[in-house]
């Protein structure tokens, strides 16, 4: 297994384009005991164009259909991929999220077109669309639990080798710079708290809170407090534990 690791993520750094990565994860794929793999952005495909990662070698059936239907932005296994950092076996989904029946349709559809049993491996980085990397075997074909490590790791490294060759982040990418004051006024209106109320829990007047509030709000672009938030959330300058009530 060592070997296997050493060997993909020599290929995956030396990959110089979407086929080289294609083929290292087609070849790797088989190595693990898969059938398919899917590496993408969790995004409406349609609409978001080149801009957006994606590599499969899904049936072209079952592609075209997860297209036409968006299912990029309501997949169950990509939802459940939100809200953990490593990676998890669809049949276990149900302890990460409540499927609906229409999850439960959408992996019924899957089956149909011959999928069955997945690993996914999180790819959540902030200021990016979300993403995974996930591994499929063909409907009623067990997986090889001892080789899910293995998998974690390709997964990891496969979709940080896609992210350089979609150029997701330019090398020289930085969100917005706060000043303290500024992302401490930031976070308190995070919570819901009032101007008045900021300047109360910061010792500082109404209007400094104001201020520090307009110039967030302008380094980031955005005309209103409830935006700023979400931005600063969104590339990692607030963290969902900053805002959110413990």
């Amino acid at each position: 297994m060592r070997a296997k690791a050493q060997e993909f993520v020599r290929q995956v750094t030396a990959a110089s384009s979407a086929a080289d990565l294609s083929a290292a994860l087609r070849a790797i794929s088989s190595d693990m005991g898969f059938e398919y793999f899917a590496l993408s952005h969790h995004v409406d495909m349609a609409r978001a164009g080149n801009d957006a990662i994606r590599l499969h070698n899904y049936p072209d059936k079952w592609a075209d259909y997860y297209d036409s239907n968006a299912l990029g932005v309501s997949d169950p296994v990509h939802r459940a991929s939100h809200v953990t950092n490593v990676g998890f076996v669809w049949s276990d989904m149900q302890a990460l999220i409540a499927l609906t029946p229409d999850d439960r349709r959408v992996l019924a559809l899957g089956s149909e077109q011959g999928i069955g049993d997945g690993f996914t491996v999180p790819a959540n980085v902030p200021g990016e669309s979300r993403g995974s990397c996930s591994f499929a075997n063909v409907a009623d074909v067990a997986m090889d639990e001892d080789m899910l490590p293995l998998a974690q790791l390709v997964g990891m490294f496969a979709f940080e080798c896609a992210r350089r060759l979609w150029v997701v982040r330019p090398p020289d990418f930085s969100p917005p710079r706060l000043t303290d004051r500024q992302r401490d006024c930031l976070l308190w209106a995070g919570r819901g708290k009032s101007d008045w109320e900021i300047s109360r829990i910061l010792g500082i007047s109404e209007d400094t809170v104001d201020r520090h509030l307009k110039n967030a709000r302008e380094r980031y672009g955005v005309p209103k407090r409830t935006m700023v938030v979400v931005r600063a959330l969104f590339d990692g300058t607030l963290s969902f534990s900053d805002v959110l009530p413990h």
